[in-house]
């Protein structure tokens, strides 16, 4: 790559950088759905045209936005991620990343999690990066079914035909009680830091860490994870 080439690269990175920054911030002052690629231009002292040149719609825009904080999120829980801790360790502790992301990041998580955008589509870039988390937490139970099994509750006869649905299309090696407490226990997850970011625990749970950690700690029993043999009874007991 020539010189003048290399600086075009990197003023762009530059310039993208500089265009999701300011997108964000007007995520936190006005919210996901009155972003305009116009008040981006304007605050940045760029022409429109020249933004069009880097985002060619709100759309994509947005959606540059969606993987970065997506990736951002997953980043976060792999790295709290330890692979030689037991299960059930490894579950709390990348749920625990996962809240504390959010309580980082609010305005971003409600862009993942929140209210739908008017108007706006995910296109299937997105489906990787959203993943990431739910990947992990498979693959914690994964590594439980295959060392010493699983011990979650039965599966209901009404709902095995959906479990195996579901086993089949993101587990295909847990059993289908497995694959549909994951399921549950992802929305949940996600329920629990949903209420604490946008205050509905609010004169409700006080000490929100440790309740997080107990709870996380339950999401983990009802996908059959256990605790190890240092922890001695499982919370609440």
């Amino acid at each position: 790559m020539s010189t003048a080439h290399g600086a075009r690269a990197r003023a762009r990175i530059e310039v993208t950088a500089a265009i999701k920054d300011e997108a964000r911030r007007q995520l936190a002052a006005e919210g996901a759905a009155r972003l305009s690629l116009r008040a981006v231009a304007r605050e940045l002292g760029m022409v429109s045209s020249a933004l069009y040149r880097y985002f060619p719609s709100r759309d994509d825009l947005l959606t540059a936005l969606i993987i970065d904080a997506y990736d951002s999120l997953g980043e976060r829980a792999e790295a709290a991620h330890e692979p030689a801790a037991d299960p059930f360790r490894r579950w709390v502790a990348v749920c625990e990343a996962v809240r504390g992301w959010a309580l980082d990041h609010p305005h971003e998580y409600a862009l993942i999690y929140g209210s739908p955008v008017p108007g706006y589509t995910a296109p299937e870039t997105t489906v990787p990066p959203a993943a990431r988390v739910g990947l992990l937490l498979i693959g914690i139970a994964r590594d439980a079914h295959h060392a010493a099994g699983l011990t979650g509750p039965s599966l209901p006869a009404e709902l095995r035909p959906e479990a195996e649905r579901i086993a089949a299309d993101l587990a295909p090696d847990l059993p289908p009680a497995a694959a549909a407490a994951l399921v549950a226990a992802w929305a949940q997850l996600y329920g629990l830091v949903g209420f604490e970011l946008f205050g509905q625990f609010h004169r409700v749970v006080e000490d929100r860490e440790t309740f997080f950690r107990h709870a996380a700690g339950r999401l983990a029993q009802g996908v059959g994870l256990v605790t190890g043999p240092t922890e001695g009874a499982a919370p609440g007991r």
